[in-house]
């Protein structure tokens, strides 16, 4: 269990992390900031349709967008 414990305290710290390097930056940490997620399907499929808006601040990469539907979350 406390090996269980320690990998959670590690990535929630890695996720911390990468929460206030995005913000420092004004980059969305879903997208880092690229507006679109890339998925495995992206790769292999040459169409545009695998390639999505990133959910978190609806393609733009902003961090203020993704802070303001983080809040309508909550």
């Amino acid at each position: 269990m406390n090996l269980i414990r320690s990998f959670s305290q590690w990535n929630e710290k890695r996720n911390q992390r990468i929460y206030a390097d995005m913000k420092a930056l004004g980059k969305c940490p879903d997208c880092m900031g690229k507006g679109f997620i890339m998925t495995l399907t992206s790769i292999h499929t040459p169409t545009y349709d695998s390639i999505f808006d990133c959910p978190g601040c609806n393609g733009t990469g902003q961090f203020s967008d993704w802070n303001s539907s983080e809040e309508q979350l909550h």
